[in-house]
């Protein structure tokens, strides 16, 4: 059994993974978070809650195999740049130091498309840091994910992002070809699928999947 360490359990993809992890015996996840996630009907799996600085004795306590990040925000939803960059970039980073701390050898994270330090888009830019951030802590083995617009139903309403997923497949179809598919939409469900094929790779390095990438790792 595969023991996991989700941190951002309560968000989109961490729901996600629980759900998909349902019924099978070959994974067990143990939730690191604030407050208390919403678990799926049959779920069997711990939720450890506390404040971000209990994470790292959390984190230890999980005695997980793999750390899995689903950390992220949005600039609107933290309030200000300053408050996104701290969960994005900062509190990642963080949670990635307590599970090297902790022994942990590979980490799974979830980043976003076309992340790069040195993208002029803010939000680029601090998902790109923070995968760099994380690249140094020598994990044996590290998988970026790099999703585009996510599909699914979240606990907080985002009304923009929320029309988006409604054309989001039509837009796919018709017009994300070639070098462009990387930008396809891809339901939080693929991204859990993707996750939970990727946490028995024992490859080392460090690995990143666009939307093709996950979406063969999902199947």
């Amino acid at each position: 059994m595969t023991r996991i360490c989700l941190v951002g359990a309560t968000g989109l993809v961490g729901s996600a993974l629980m759900e998909q992890a349902v019924g099978r015996d070959d994974v067990r996840i143990i939730g690191v978070g604030r407050r208390e996630a919403t678990l799926p009907p049959g779920a069997r799996m711990e939720m450890l809650v506390g404040e971000p600085i209990d994470w790292p004795a959390l984190i230890r306590a999980a005695r997980a195999h793999v750390l899995v990040c689903a950390l992220g925000t949005t600039i609107k939803a933290a309030g200000s740049k300053e408050q996104f960059r701290a969960i994005d970039h900062d509190l990642v980073r963080f949670s990635a130091e307590a599970a090297r701390a902790a022994g942990i050898g590979h980490m799974i994270v979830v980043s976003s498309v076309e992340a790069d330090r040195a993208s002029g888009n803010f939000y680029l830019s601090v998902k790109g840091e923070m995968e760099e951030a994380v690249g140094r802590l020598g994990f044996d083995r590290l998988d970026v994910l790099r999703p585009s617009l996510l599909r699914g139903a979240r606990q907080e309403q985002r009304a923009l992002e929320g029309a988006w997923q409604a054309v989001a497949p039509v837009v796919d179809h018709l017009a994300l070809h070639g070098r462009l598919r990387r930008f396809r939409s891809i339901r939080a469900r693929d991204v859990a699928r993707a996750t939970l094929g990727l946490v028995r790779e024992t490859g080392q390095g460090r690995f990143v999947h666009d939307h093709d990438a996950l979406m063969r790792a999902a199947r």
